[in-house]
């Protein structure tokens, strides 16, 4: 499919601070595009660059027009930008009330009147807020200030609308709902949706595509489920999910580690230095006696969830304990000596260019 958004070899400097360091990224048409990464791995600024309210030092930024040719959005300024930008703060207005906040960039425009208020009546509907029309944001819930927010960023119908942490301020459980009802909205409506997160289970949840940013490069991009069972790197393993690594050195077709060879697959991939990273579900807890036996431990916790249960084991040799997830209740107590077991195809192996092999 052809991308609607092309980002090319972007970089941005403030000083001696790279906040953007050779970004490349293809963003197709309708698409939920997702940027995930901790606080200054540059995703807000990359964001900033393609509304226009950044100029990239380097690189190009291009949109599919409808004709099917590139526009350069770096030479259009951002109010004539076929992008909208959904802030963080959400930036109502408090003295109008939500039918005047929704239809005021309409108004700004200079469409009809009977335009405007068909388009304005459409999109409250489909955000569920028409009983609401009347209403001041500070009448509103945040869940529904979010929605009013939504509303005015959508119903100037944009090919690509930017959201910047649009639910940080929502608490857990209006946060869940928010997350479906954008999914939901995006599909509707259907605008290519590029939002910023710090938050993985969010950009999980959400999005078709996520790209992983580190100091200002990105690390990975790939649909959710390939980014949490075949990371591209170490990061991006510590980062996406929980899991366990263990550093060793890959060589001649196995990984040692621990002074033992591990399972993993395929080990004759990779040579040097190396991690494998073992997600909690593909652990099993069994006796020490097991000949199946991988790794022996000592349990320093455990945790009921009432369909399932975590143990947490310490392992010799480990900075960090192994934290296995089994179905049911746990079936051991703190201080049993418990041995681990998993099968190859599970254990993923990633090269560890920046670390020493003789340092495992």
């Amino acid at each position: 499919m052809t991308a609607l958004l092309t980002i090319d070899h972007v970089s941005k400097a403030y000083g001696s601070i790279q906040a953007l360091d050779d970004v490349t990224i293809d963003i197709r048409s309708n698409e939920f595009f997702a940027l995930l990464g901790p606080s200054g791995c540059g995703k807000t600024t990359l964001l900033r660059c393609i509304a226009g309210f950044e100029e990239p030092d380097a690189g190009s930024i291009t949109i599919d027009s409808t004709a099917g040719v590139a526009t350069d959005l770096l030479a259009l300024p951002p109010n004539k930008r076929p992008v909208n930008l959904m802030f963080q703060s959400y930036a109502l207005f408090p003295h109008m009330n939500v039918q005047r906040n929704v239809a005021y960039g309409l108004e700004r425009e200079g469409l009809p009147r009977s335009e405007v208020a068909a388009r304005v009546g459409e999109v409250l509907e489909t955000v569920g807020l028409t009983d609401k029309a009347k209403a001041r944001p500070a009448q509103l819930s945040g869940g529904q200030r979010q929605r009013v927010a939504l509303a005015r960023a959508i119903v100037k119908r944009p090919r690509l609308l930017l959201l910047d942490e649009p639910l940080s301020a929502l608490d857990r459980k209006v946060r869940a709902e928010m997350q479906l009802e954008l999914k939901r909205l995006q599909h509707e409506v259907g605008i290519t949706f590029v939002v910023v997160t710090h938050d993985q289970e969010e950009a999980m949840s959400m999005a078709d595509t996520i790209a992983v940013m580190h100091n200002g490069r990105v690390q990975q991009v790939a649909d959710p489920v390939t980014l949490y069972s075949r990371p591209a790197n170490v990061f991006v393993a510590d980062f996406i999910g929980d899991g366990t690594l263990i550093p060793g050195s890959a060589a001649g077709g196995t990984f040692t580690a621990l002074g033992r060879t591990l399972p993993c697959a395929n080990p004759a991939s990779v040579t040097g230095a190396a991690v494998i990273m073992l997600r909690p579900e593909f652990l099993s807890i069994t006796a020490v006696t097991d000949p199946e036996v991988v790794l022996e431990g000592h349990v320093m916790e455990t945790h009921f969830f009432g369909g399932s249960s975590t143990t947490v084991v310490r392992v010799g040799g480990l900075d960090a304990p192994v934290v296995i997830s089994s179905p049911g209740a746990p079936r051991h107590g703190v201080g049993d000596h418990v041995g681990m077991t998993w099968a190859a195809a599970d254990a993923v192996l990633i090269a560890d260019p920046g670390r020493d092999p003789g340092s495992s």
